[in-house]
């Protein structure tokens, strides 16, 4: 029974990825085809924003998604509000760097994201790395250097607005896996709620930005119904794209996500570079290449630190140390507590009072230890 649940478990991601991967692939080929004709990347930001906030509503509900949790406002403040900013961030800064770059480099520019998930884990967290860890960053750091000198499209904000991109959704990832687990609030309403907030964060700047331009613009007219089709595709397809995303970040490991969503760009790279045709070199190719056996080898690396680390864990401190007292358990023969349950699960505390036990009833503290990366 348990093999045929986990076998089962490894289709759904299975087939989820590849479901991922043309959604993507085929987003970032609409989206550059977009904004070759119609050079507006905030107005596209807008259109994905309210995609997600017009569409996801209706449509969770009928699938039966589970409601909202009640978050309390300082956490709400604290955490929800900075991952919609962040969002919205992430997004336009994304859409300018394909609009001013090629997608296959826009993409191997965001393959530096193990990059500044090891700064940000070190400055948010305090986490130290391995030396392995930190080897594998240089053929990353190289990969996009070669990529970078032997782009024939080269563009200045592109890399620059690639990489605040790649440096947001870095951020997104560590804190939405810790909201999600915090809370327990659905993936899918987590979207909605980011979207939502995110939307109405942008509008006061799309207005300012885009929607005077798009009204001085004597070109554009709402006949045009291939860019507004595109636009609404795009819309659709990052709405997709989000959805399958979070889905997945959801059901995977952290170290697993990476892998896929590492193995996701090599699709989006191949196929724009088939679909779109920007002309490359050998040697920029290679250079792409590179990038991504670093983000492989970064993966690889972290995965033989937390094994390691769970190793030395479960190993015993001293051989006279009751079970007890080395994993820091006072159990009673009903499975509470003496003084209080302290269970660490994925870098968090669940503790269960002393004068609850009796109840069966338990208060959620969380707590990240130290040297848990909630995405890698």
């Amino acid at each position: 029974m348990a093999d045929r649940k986990q076998t089962k478990e490894i289709c759904t991601v299975l087939w989820l990825c590849i479901f991922w991967y043309a959604v993507s692939s085929t987003n970032n080929v609409v989206g550059k085809t977009v904004l070759n004709e119609f050079p507006y990347p905030l107005t596209m930001t807008m259109v994905q924003l309210l995609s997600i906030t017009v569409l996801s509503g209706p449509l969770f509900n009928l699938w039966g998604v589970r409601k909202y949790v009640d978050i309390p406002w300082n956490y709400y403040l604290k955490l929800i509000v900075p991952l919609a900013f962040g969002k919205f961030i992430a997004s336009v800064f994304s859409h300018v760097s394909i609009w001013k770059v090629p997608v296959s480099y826009a993409h191997t520019v965001k393959a530096t994201m193990p990059l500044f998930t090891v700064i940000l884990s070190r400055m948010i967290m305090g986490e130290k790395q391995t030396m392995r860890v930190y080897l594998s960053l240089i053929p990353i750091i190289l990969g996009v250097g070669i990529a970078t000198l032997t782009e024939l499209s080269f563009d200045v904000i592109g890399l620059i607005s690639a990489l605040v991109a790649t440096g947001g959704f870095s951020l997104q990832h560590i804190f939405s896996k810790k909201v999600l687990h915090d809370t327990g609030v659905h993936h899918l309403r987590l979207l909605h709620i980011l979207g939502r907030l995110a939307l109405f964060m942008f509008l006061p700047v799309w207005i300012f930005v885009d929607l005077f331009k798009l009204l001085d613009d004597n070109t554009l007219t709402f006949k045009n119904y291939r860019i507004l089709g595109l636009l609404v595709t795009d819309g659709v397809l990052n709405w997709l794209q989000n959805i399958i995303a979070f889905s997945v970040l959801s059901l995977v490991t952290p170290l697993t996500y990476a892998v896929a969503n590492a193995s996701k760009r090599i699709f989006v790279i191949a196929v724009s570079l088939f679909i779109l045709g920007n002309p490359v070199t050998a040697t920029n190719v290679f250079g792409m290449m590179l990038a991504i056996l670093g983000v492989l080898a970064y993966n690889k690396a972290k995965y033989d630190q937390r094994q390691k680390e769970k190793k030395e864990t479960i190993l015993p401190y001293n051989t006279q140390q009751g079970w007890q007292e080395r994993n820091s358990l006072l159990l009673k023969e009903n499975g509470y507590l003496n003084g209080g349950l302290s269970e660490y699960s994925n870098g968090y505390m669940k503790k269960i009072e002393a004068n609850q036990a009796n109840n069966n009833t338990y208060s959620f503290i969380p707590h990240a230890t130290k040297g848990n990366l909630l995405f890698v």
